[in-house]
């Protein structure tokens, strides 16, 4: 069965909003910033303050990835992609990711250069005033960003703040390089900037790494499951609930589909009345959308059906990887069974069926038995 609703379109309409804005400020404030380092690292021959400039740039250039990356995914669903293109942000989220990787090789190619074809800096007090300023620009940018972007859930904009966050380490520690330099003379900023240029290349990497988590489809969240299965169990009729699957969209856009055991003296009326309201309530309480919901149905009549079937359990999840049985229902005056056994990662599934098939089939001879495997996909702990 299923149930389509239509969310209302103020909310994408207010994230796309703050999305544009901010990254609107964040290339504002890093074209800026990128003019200022750029003037500094000329006049004053530094390769650190010159790479900290075009780091900006690549910035400016991760917002504007940014800015388009949300426009497409706001584009509303058509006949070729009827679910709507929310994906593309994590395809934009990459680049960015991507550019940051770059940049940090950059930086990093750059530096060791230097170490071995050192220059003398040559620094003034307005350059080192520039550099800590825009240290306190980076560190408020990076700030802001990054809260907007866990604010409506942007993986682009976290990102970006990340690397905001990154760039004002990079430019205290152009500063510090300069510092030492002007009271010292010892030149510390190409050693200074390969440090940085390799956690700048971990920051890309780990980005890139959490958005390719995001494409391929991760495990969803245990608590979204958990108050999911919760708030379909608060009825009655409904003993449980199974297979549990959340599909991912695009950034706070979730459909799911699930299993319910109900009795199995419910008539179709009764059950087409039970799951329009339960989609409803749980659209309602947590924005996913129940696209499915399938049946088991227990038995409520026969003692003997009860007895077997806390026997089968027993016996099923005496094994480790057996993490769960449900949708469980035999006829005993057909010598039928049949259950689902949702199984860990620790066992293949054929290995596991076989295994419980031969030990169910000889507890019960003449019976025909019918397993079906599940994934552990949301199963609580």
């Amino acid at each position: 069965m299923s149930n389509t609703h239509t969310a209302s379109p103020a909310p994408e309409l207010n994230r796309d909003r703050v999305i544009i804005r901010t990254s609107v400020i964040g290339i504002l404030a890093n074209v800026l910033l990128a003019a200022f380092k750029a003037f500094v690292g000329i006049v004053s021959h530094s390769i650190a303050v010159t790479l900290d400039a075009v780091n900006n740039l690549s910035d400016a250039l991760s917002s504007i990835i940014t800015i388009v990356g949300t426009k497409l995914s706001g584009r509303l669903p058509d006949k070729k992609h009827p679910l709507g293109y929310g994906r593309i942000e994590y395809l934009s989220a990459m680049i960015v990711s991507g550019i940051v990787l770059y940049a940090g090789i950059t930086s990093a190619v750059e530096s060791v250069k230097k170490i071995f074809h050192p220059e003398q800096p040559d620094y003034s007090v307005v350059s080192l005033v520039i550099i800590a300023v825009a240290v306190l620009v980076k560190i408020f940018l990076g700030r802001y960003v990054k809260a907007q972007g866990r604010k409506v859930n942007s993986g682009s904009l976290v990102a970006s703040g990340s690397d905001a966050l990154f760039d004002a380490i990079l430019s205290a520690s152009v500063l510090a390089c300069a510092v030492v330099f002007m009271a010292t003379g010892l030149s510390l900023e190409a050693y200074v900037g390969t440090v940085i240029s390799v956690f700048i290349i971990k920051s890309g990497v780990e980005m890139m790494i959490e958005t390719l988590n995001e494409i391929l489809g991760m495990r969803a969240d245990k608590e979204v499951t958990d108050r999911i299965k919760a708030l379909l169990t608060e009825d009655d009729e409904v003993r449980g609930a199974y297979d549990l699957i959340l599909y991912n969209y695009g950034p706070d856009k979730d459909y799911a589909s699930v299993h319910l055991e109900l009795p199995d003296t419910m008539t179709v009326r009764e059950v087409d009345r039970l799951t329009r309201r339960l989609e409803a309530k749980v659209y309602r309480e947590t924005g996913v959308i129940l696209t499915g919901v399938g049946l088991y149905s227990y038995n409520t009549r026969d003692d003997e059906a009860a007895r077997i079937q806390n026997d089968v359990r027993q016996r099923v999840l005496a094994h480790d990887w057996a993490v769960q049985l449900h949708g469980f229902y035999v006829d005993t005056a057909a010598k039928e069974m049949q259950f689902d056994v949702v199984m860990s990662f620790d066992i293949q599934p054929k290995e596991g069926l076989a295994v419980l098939q031969e030990e169910i089939r000889k507890a019960y001879p003449g019976y025909s038995v019918t397993i079906a495997p599940d994934v552990d996909v949301s199963v609580s702990d």
